[in-house]
């Protein structure tokens, strides 16, 4: 229960004007800053998450006819893993074949992804790309890396053979084309 103070007066005057100006009454709320225990030595539970959808097995194999000109590239085809589907909208993995020749004008569009998290790793091939805080780097067969949520990026050249695969959270972002 909190305790309302009043402050004493400094003089009769003082008090008398006090008493001549009454202000509507105010609420307080009494605030502590001392966490307390639960009884018993019980830990409070934590706030629930909401829950995530239940998720099925995906297998996917390789067949050449899964490359599908589908994707979010002109000069890619993309074979679609069956993830997002299985995990319902949690994620979306792919296989990227970047198309020959490379058109450094065509794959050098500086632009980000609004997602959670992104992986690709680089199956055959290699690709040069350029992000912002990291530069330029070439990423050969076996290279792998992430891209933080909205980082700058871009292609600027690959070979002939690349294939990449792409784990991306959540499975639909946006996508936002930049000016340098």
């Amino acid at each position: 229960m909190a305790k309302k103070l009043t402050k004493k007066p400094a003089s009769r005057s003082a008090s008398k004007t006090a008493t001549q100006k009454k202000s509507p009454p105010r609420k307080t709320t009494a605030k502590s800053s001392v966490r307390r225990k639960p009884a018993g030595g019980a830990r409070a539970a934590a706030p629930k998450k909401p829950p995530r959808p239940p998720q099925r097995i995906a297998v996917s194999h390789h067949r050449e006819e899964d490359f599908k000109a589908d994707g979010l590239r002109a000069y890619a085809h993309y074979r679609d893993l069956g993830i997002a589907d299985a995990s319902n909208g949690v994620a979306r993995a792919h296989v990227i074949r970047l198309l020959p020749p490379c058109n450094p004008e065509e794959v050098s569009k500086l632009h980000c992804h609004d997602v959670d998290f992104q992986m690709v790793y680089v199956l055959k091939g290699w690709v040069k790309t350029y992000m912002e805080g990291e530069g330029e780097t070439v990423m050969r067969e076996g290279s792998a890396w992430t891209q933080p949520p909205k980082v700058r990026h871009m292609i600027l050249d690959y070979s002939d053979d690349v294939e990449l695969l792409e784990v991306i959270l959540p499975a639909d972002f946006e996508t936002v084309e930049l000016t340098a």
